[in-house]
């Protein structure tokens, strides 16, 4: 019986439960990666896991022969099951198998997500060095950024033609966008942030309103080191630069955590440019059991910008400068999220957050004249504020390798305020609405199609009910053909977007001397039908070129319109507008060390119907302001062990602006601009390393929105600093 004993228990021990530690290939942990079992012969998942903040997981034995293992920036792991605990390392992503998470509600390597997506990793940020968020997607394939103004200035995101309303930005699990879609990129701190993810084309059936043209995501670094790992810094440049930050971050038992601190000045170019930027922020999370986690984020953000306003035109200093007027925003974001891994291969996440946004833009002093007939300067004091708080449940089931479903339920309190003076005429305006939201996604993969659908139920109290689907499908359509043609894929994707009112669209406002903007409980939300079909080459698994067609039509745009009989006003769903073009993208990865990606945008926007429209640029049959017919980028990252570089090329074609009646004769165009920025590092020793950026490298005088000059050549030196870890 003893010997039967033995016998049964040493057959037993594969099956028993074994330790994986996941690790990029410099021996850091990776967290959050995903782990599925499966059995080789049927492809059944009998398992899925998510690794811990040390890049740890404990996964049962069973039947299972073979381990498979996404993580967000890396390539795909599959191999056998391992008989006893052991350390994988994760390769660089290869470019035709890059892992991200926002193209659909689960990990999926990028030309299998059905979408055309963009990465920016840890170790491109670390190069780049970003003052903030604009001056990084700025270089992402399809991405126009316009700053109005320098550091600091309101920046604004244009994607395939949308409005930059049409842009949903995520921040640890949080939207966090403007009621109404308005988002300003100029003043969010990079510090701490992991990566980004930036997916092109309409996403409301999985993200709502707002993801009309783009998706944009930003993950914040998890402590992941059992020793406590200390990170500061300090550097400064010219036009009075000065920045430094500190983060304190690490890893113990079940516990992990991170907590940043981050604050960054500059007096800027000329009178009143000063900038200034306050930020701290944490990243807690706990393994309660081997099956449940949870994780906490805060951010919180202060900002002051001085605001020049407009007043030079492509290089003409047509008006004075606002010597007074400034821009304050403070933002603060939490959000809290529970997983729970469950029997039969189930997922359950459930999330809350809450987001907090204020905004101020004042004007005392009316130094460039409040007189008819532009007033150009006169004294006003804009407020907005606004509350967001949401609860979520997100639920996956993967039963076989090549099957994924994903539901899912948010619900949404938004709160807002507008307190407007303009010289004591004052407008006033509140609006509290609470949405719901269902929806599903199914992933499918058989032979060489791949299928992602899905859709989305909305239950908006300010424009109703509405079903927003969503479908791609990818083929293999040629397979392998010798070691350079490696593989075609052809793409095409049906999707819908809808951007939810502003608040005081839908409610309205009350002004002085009784003049009224009328509620409308009747108006719609804005909605894009997008289409796209393109076409995927791989080289190789380092080189992959894309080509890509796109078609929105916008319609239910909303406009202002004003009865001068009753002194009322009111916003309708009258504009249409349409935008089509094409996107080539090069990525290649020729050796681990270097990256570089290459794309051009063609884009072609016309006014469909603007009935009142009071600007003849703003008029049917014209094209949309500040949409660029031609634009391209370039970004090289090179990062060896002691040493890295980075350059960034934005490549932005003449595009039709308005400087809205204020000069003689009329400015209707913005120059087309060439910007470079370039980063390096070196590590002195193991805990000190110097590093610097030069941003416009080549002084380049141009102007993103007309009639704001933006910043010329400036750079920034500096040293970091890193003790503990592992």
């Amino acid at each position: 019986m003893r010997r039967l004993f033995v016998v049964l228990l040493l057959s037993s021990l594969p099956l028993l439960a074994q330790t994986i530690t996941v690790k990029d290939p410099q021996g850091r942990p990776v967290a959050g990666a995903r782990v599925s079992l499966q059995s080789s012969s049927q492809g059944q998942v009998l398992e899925v896991r998510t690794t811990a903040a040390d890049g740890t997981v404990s996964v049962g034995g069973g039947p299972a022969s073979h381990v498979e293992i996404l993580a967000p920036g890396f390539g795909p792991y599959s191999d056998s099951v391992p008989t006893a605990d052991q350390t994988i390392t994760l390769r660089l992503a290869p470019v035709t198998e890059t892992v991200i998470v926002t193209a659909a509600d689960t990990p999926l390597e990028v030309q299998q997500g059905n979408a055309s997506a963009s990465l920016l990793s840890s170790d491109q940020l670390e190069l780049m060095q970003p003052v903030s968020a604009a001056e990084a997607i700025r270089f992402l394939p399809g991405a126009v950024v316009n700053a109005a103004g320098r550091r600091g200035s309101l920046s604004s995101l244009f994607v395939r033609g949308g409005e930059s309303r049409y842009n949903k930005v995520i921040v640890d699990g949080v939207p966090v966008n403007d009621t109404g879609g308005t988002f300003d990129f100029g003043v969010v701190p990079m510090q701490e942030v992991e990566r980004v993810e930036f997916v092109r084309g309409a996403s409301s059936a999985l993200y709502g309103s707002d993801a009309m043209t783009s998706t944009v995501q930003f993950f914040t670094r998890t402590g992941s080191t059992r020793v406590p790992e200390l990170r500061f810094g300090a550097d400064g440049g010219n036009f009075g630069t000065a920045h430094g930050y500190a983060s304190l971050a690490g890893a113990y038992r079940r516990f992990d955590y991170n907590v940043f601190a981050d604050e960054t000045h500059s007096e800027g170019q000329g009178v009143n440019d000063a900038y200034s930027n306050s930020s701290q922020g944490a990243n807690l999370g706990v393994q309660i059991t081997k099956d449940v986690a949870f994780r906490l984020r805060t951010r919180h953000s202060n900002s002051r910008t001085g605001v020049q306003s407009f007043w030079n035109f492509n290089g003409q200093p047509l008006l004075p400068f606002d010597t007074d007027q400034y821009a304050r925003q403070n933002n603060f974001l939490a959000s809290g999220e529970l997983t729970i891994l469950a029997p039969a291969n189930w997922q359950h996440r459930i999330s809350g957050y809450e987001y907090h946004h204020k905004r101020l833009n004042r004007d005392q002093a009316p130094d460039r004249g409040c007189g008819p007939p532009l007033f150009l300067d006169c004294d006003f004091n804009d407020l907005f504020t606004q509350n967001k708080a949401g609860l979520a449940y997100r639920a996956e089931w993967s039963p076989r390798a090549n099957l994924r479903t994903n539901l899912g339920y948010e619900f949404e309190v938004e709160n807002g305020y507008v307190n407007q003076d303009f010289s004591g005429f004052t407008i006033n305006s509140h609006g509290l609405r609470r949405n719901h939201g269902l929806y599903g996604e199914q992933y499918l993969q058989f032979g060489r199609v791949i299928f992602l659908g899905g859709v989305r139920w909305v239950n908006n109290e300010t424009f109703g009910h509405r079903a927003i689907p969503r479908a791609a499908i990818t083929v293999q359509a040629l397979n392998a053909r010798g070691p350079v043609f490696t593989g075609t894929k052809l793409r095409f994707a049906y999707g819908e977007g809808i951007k939810a009112p502003r608040l005081e669209e839908s409610f309205g406002a009350v002004g002085a001397f009784g003049i009224v903007t009328l509620p409308n409980p009747d108006l719609k939300a804005e909605r894009n039908r997008s289409l796209e079909a393109g076409i995927i080459q791989n080289f190789g698994l380092r080189t992959a070129l894309t080509a890509t067609y796109f078609n929105n039509r916008f319609s239910d745009q909303v406009a202002f319109s004003f009865n001068p009989a009753t002194f009322t006003s009111q916003y309708v769903n009258l504009n249409k507008a349409l935008s089509h073009g094409a996107e080539v993208e090069l990525h290649t990865r020729p050796i681990d060390r270097l990256s570089f990606t290459a794309s051009y945008t063609h884009t072609s926007t016309q006014v469909l119907v603007a009935p009142l429209a009071f600007d003849p640029l703003l008029q049917a049959g014209r094209p949309l302001l500040r949409r660029p017919r031609h634009a391209g980028g370039l970004l090289a990252t090179y990062a060896h062990r002691r040493w890295g570089a980075s350059l960034g090329g934005s490549f932005v074609g003449r595009r039709t602006d308005s400087d809205f009646g204020y000069t003689t004769p009329p400015v209707t165009h913005a120059a087309g601009y060439a910007r470079w920025d370039m980063g390096a590092w070196y590590a002195l020793n193991r805990y000190a390393t110097a590093y610097a950026n030069v941003e416009n490298l080549f002084n380049r005088k141009y102007e993103e929105v007309a009639g704001y000059p933006a910043l010329k050549a400036n750079f920034r030196a500096g040293m970091r600093f890193r003790f503990g870890g592992e």
